[in-house]
């Protein structure tokens, strides 16, 4: 009988995976809007068949347009943006690279006219040290989840 080999070795981290880190989320999101509004430009002016709405699929289809993207006005807008999300993400992966971040956004309590900040403390294990309010209201972290969809859903109410 042949015997199993398996490596008794635990690989282990000191980061903690129970918090969600917000700021992935929305950097994650704010590359899918600027990927996707660039395909729909540049698929409508060059009358090209839309990529499918996946991060992969938009950034092969504007990597096969940068030729044409580059001799275009609003190159530069281009590249500055996709700079901007490139700095946003790599202070997101490592923020020690990027400094001391903090998210602020209007508060999502009825009548209250607070502003919600999101402090991260480079380097540790939780990045996020709080979730607060101005006028004093708090989230717990099982909480920024719901916190981010209420935001989201208020921003939306006062673009219409």
């Amino acid at each position: 009988m042949a015997t199993r080999w398996s490596n008794p070795t635990k690989v282990s981290t000191s980061r903690r995976l129970d918090y969600p880190d917000i700021s992935v989320l929305d950097t994650r999101q704010r590359i899918s809007s600027l990927l996707e509004s660039w395909s729909r430009t540049v698929a409508e002016k060059r009358t090209a068949a839309a990529p499918k709405r996946s991060v992969p699929h938009l950034a092969v289809f504007l990597a096969g347009q940068l030729d044409w993207i580059s001799a275009q006005p609003a190159a530069a807008d281009f590249a500055d943006e996709v700079e901007a999300l490139v700095k946003e993400l790599r202070q997101t992966i490592d923020p020690e690279l990027g400094g001391h971040f903090t998210f602020v956004g209007e508060c999502v309590q009825d009548g209250c006219g607070g502003t919600i900040t999101a402090s991260l403390r480079p380097g540790e294990p939780v990045p996020v040290r709080s979730v607060a309010c101005s006028a004093g209201h708090t989230w717990a972290p099982h909480e920024w989840l719901l916190l981010k969809q209420l935001m989201e859903r208020q921003r939306k109410g006062s673009e219409a």
